[in-house]
């Protein structure tokens, strides 16, 4: 019974200390910039550079394997296989008149991108890709590729490849066309 009625004193006496020093409105102002702070989030760069991908595990071509994994090559930039696009989900621009570091017409650059780590088999290097979907045109999608390196569900956006990033596209450009994967440097 005395144990409880010191405990009792301790925390009435925090209780009062805590309340003298600290106003209701003060708290609500703290919690207003936690908030706005957690709201800002979304709005950081994505940066996938912990993925170094050395090997591409895909679906294998027809009669070979299925547990076989196939090496990224570097000879045909509209094939999926490209080592460029070792985490594309979406068109590649190259197939609808742009290129791999522009848009094609009539197309807008999105604000947005995520960025993987490719395995350049010629020189043996990685390189940061940052991926980039070109908006405004809705035309059906040539050179279709879902490639999953390193992918990690939705609720991880940093990496996962599912996202429209057109989201951040000028003039209600909203609908999703290609995307581009430029070279931003060396994966150390």
């Amino acid at each position: 019974m005395l144990g409880n009625f010191r405990f009792d004193n301790v925390v009435e006496k925090l209780s009062r200390r805590v309340a003298g020093r600290t106003s209701r409105r003060g708290a609500i102002g703290r919690l207003g910039a936690i908030m706005a702070g957690g709201a800002l989030i979304p709005l950081l760069p994505v940066d996938r550079r912990g993925r170094v991908s050395r090997a591409h595990a895909a679906s294998p071509a027809e009669g070979t394997d299925p547990r076989a994994k196939w090496q990224p090559q570097d000879t045909d930039i509209q094939s999926c296989d490209y080592w460029r696009h070792c985490s594309i989900d979406g068109n590649i621009c190259d197939c609808s008149g742009g290129s791999l570091t522009n848009c094609p017409p009539g197309t807008k650059l999105a604000t947005a991108s995520w960025v993987a780590s490719c395995y350049n088999p010629t020189d043996g290097e990685s390189y940061l890709i940052a991926y980039r979907d070109c908006c405004g045109a809705n035309m059906p999608g040539r050179c279709p590729c879902l490639n999953t390196e390193g992918e990690l569900p939705v609720y991880r956006p940093e990496f996962a490849n599912d996202i429209i990033w057109c989201f951040g596209a000028e003039d209600d450009a909203m609908t999703y066309h290609c995307t581009i994967s430029p070279i931003i440097g060396k994966a150390s």
